[in-house]
């Protein structure tokens, strides 16, 4: 949801709820702009002191401005902002790795220069402020939830080193996650929970309060479907419920995940069972009456990421998404899960585990099932307006249910008052097969569509351009990840996984009709016709601000990695290789200050720059 702005003659703030994080957008006429300094931002949890968003830039010489001297020089009160939208994400820079959640409230104050160029003090006049609850995101009976997926972030390399470790070198299945993992640069210990919690974020969250929730509920049993399977935490629970008898797993065989010998590694040498094919032993061994494991792959993948919860047989919740069990879908991967705490949801879902299992999870059998024929299932209260369709379907079923996704994305372009929009993060949008990946293709284009995408493999990066209209589009996996001064390397996740395994499109954020398309499909046909799925799509405002808020945070993390990375050559000086870990102390450094004009503010009142359609929409 969104605040209704506070309006003052000059300033206009408006707050945007998120998955445990805010996005603020500020707005003013272009005559309030003359001389603008940038913004000042205050953040006053409730029942807590106030502070001040801290800046990655201050002032060369920050004695000829206005300073409180009570708070650093890269402090939004002596530094200010220069952007018109911010992410407020808590715990990032204050409160620690533990935030307090609730309500809080944002003052925003515009600051100006003077004739000689100096940041005149704060006036409390020009002040608008606006308060709004901050908390993992539920409403009504659905519940969602985001993995940080930041492993290539100068956050995660502040909190866990460079060289942090995801997983142990050993190659055990079940490891003991409360081993230290590695230390930071200040030499404070950490374990792998630890980096797994910050990591995983609320999608962590949302599935261990479920599982353990059945874990320690005697009435409560568990379907799920599994493609991935391999984080150590998870599978200890399913492993548990196996010797109780209380749980019930289809799991993918695909070659990725099993193998009828032993596999080999590239130097010949033995690599062992896969990790799916060791965890269907230990729950083979474990497993009491009631408790069953079922491999398969229907065409190609068993690609569904669901828990089904049952109470005394009967399905009362279900978690659904694009994140696996897995160490990689938890914590490398930018993912969500979706949780229906809606029996009609989840007995729907129930309904397509107990067909794919009739079925052997075979997709001839599940194609002719009526769960397969393409007519959406349909939701509404307690879940918002949500219709959700399973694969595998035909392939005239299913290039129509992409067709139809597609159509949504070209309307956006055809609103004659307002321009559209369209805001997407995907796993890969390279394959042409897709009439969807062609329409999210094409946006960065079109002048009437605000278009901001990311994607794991995308055929071409649109970067923004000064003075640009056409919209923005990067890949979750730069090329070259050895950033130039001044900023500090992040890892390259090239061997192990993903980085952006989403697959959500957002169509008329802030607009009349609002919808989110969500869920494990990738989007494309052949995941439809041969693989197991479930592709949502949710008619909600509330939610589909949530998934935009996501898509807004991964495309700016990746477009200034995007930027600043490709080209640069990885250098031995000590200054490269190893740069001071926070960007403000790497940008003096360098001399990297704020400018003393308002030259910075342009863009955002130029009808032909992507700052300006960005301005009106999120500002309106």
């Amino acid at each position: 949801m969104a605040t209704a702005p506070t309006v003052k003659p000059s300033l206009s703030v408006k707050a945007y709820r998120g998955d445990a994080k805010t996005l603020l957008a500020f707005n003013l006429p272009r005559s309030a702009a003359n001389n603008l300094a940038g913004f000042t931002i205050q953040v006053q949890p409730q029942g807590q002191s106030a502070y001040y968003i801290f800046n990655e830039l201050q002032f060369e010489k920050p004695s000829n401005h206005a300073q409180d001297p009570k708070e650093p020089p890269y402090s939004s009160i002596n530094a200010p902002i220069h952007k018109f939208r911010w992410m407020h994400v808590p715990g990032s820079a204050h409160q620690g790795l533990k935030p307090f959640m609730g309500k809080y409230t944002y003052t925003v104050t515009p600051r100006y220069l003077d004739a000689s160029q100096s940041l005149l003090p704060l006036d409390k006049a020009l002040s608008a402020s606006v308060s709004i609850d901050v908390q993992p995101f539920e409403q009504g009976a659905v519940a969602v939830g985001f993995t940080r997926g930041y492993t290539q972030s100068q956050a995660f390399v502040r909190h866990f080193g460079l060289k942090a470790l995801i997983r142990p070198k050993t190659k055990e299945l079940l490891f003991d996650t409360s081993q230290q993992s590695g230390s930071d640069a200040s030499g404070n210990r950490y374990t792998f929970q630890d980096e797994y919690e910050w990591l995983g974020y609320t999608a962590r969250e949302r599935v261990f309060t479920l599982l353990n929730e059945v874990l320690g509920d005697k009435s409560l049993s568990l379907q799920v479907f599994a493609y991935d399977c391999n984080e150590p935490d998870v599978l200890q629970i399913l492993l548990k419920l196996a010797a109780q008898g209380r749980v019930r797993i289809i799991l993918d065989n695909a070659s990725l995940h099993h193998s009828s010998t032993t596999s080999k590694s590239k130097s010949g040498k033995s690599s062992g069972p896969k990790a799916e094919d060791q965890f269907e032993q230990l729950f083979r061994k474990a497993a009491k009456k009631g408790a069953d494991i079922l491999r398969g792959k229907f065409g190609r993948y068993a690609h569904d990421k669901v828990l089904i919860v049952l109470k005394n047989g009967k399905p009362v919740i279900v978690l659904t998404g694009s994140t696996n069990w897995s160490v990689t879908g938890l914590y490398v991967n930018s993912n969500h899960v979706l949780v229906f705490n809606d029996p009609e949801v989840a007995a729907k879902y129930s309904q397509v585990f107990e067909e794919s299992w009739k079925d052997g999870v075979k997709a001839p059998a599940f194609q002719k099932s009526p769960l397969s024929s393409g007519t959406p299932s349909q939701f509404s209260k307690p879940s918002p307006q949500t219709d959700i369709t399973f694969s595998p379907h035909t392939q005239a079923v299913a290039t129509a249910i992409l067709n139809d996704v597609s159509k949504r994305i070209t309307q956006e372009g055809s609103k004659s008052k307002s321009e559209g929009s369209v805001l997407f993060a995907v796993m890969e949008i390279d394959n042409g097969v897709s009439p969807v990946y062609k329409a999210l293709t094409g946006l960065h284009a079109n002048q009437k569509i605000f278009s901001y995408g990311i994607s794991d493999s995308p055929g071409g990066i649109a970067l923004y351009k000064p003075g640009n209209k056409t919209g923005v589009l990067v890949t979750g996996k730069p090329v070259n990840t050895q950033l130039p001064a001044p900023f500090n390397q992040v890892p390259n996740i090239g061997g192990i996984g993903h980085q952006v395994h989403h697959k959500f499109v957002v169509c008329g954020f802030n607009g009349d009709d609002p919808v989110v398309y969500c869920g494990s499909s990738n989007l494309a046909v052949g995941g439809e016709t041969a693989n197991g799925d479930n592709l949502l799509a949710i008619h909600d405002p509330d939610v589909a601000t949530v998934f935009a808020i996501e898509a807004l945070a991964l495309v700016d993390h990746f477009d200034f990695l995007d930027r600043y990375a490709k080209g640069a050559k990885k250098s031995k000086t000590k200054t490269q290789s190893a740069p001071p870990a926070l960007k403000r102390q790497a940008a003096v450094a360098v001399k990297w200050f704020l400018s003393t004009d308002d030259k910075w503010a342009a863009p955002y009142f130029d009808p032909k720059d992507l700052h300006c359609v960005d301005r009106q929409l999120f500002g309106q």
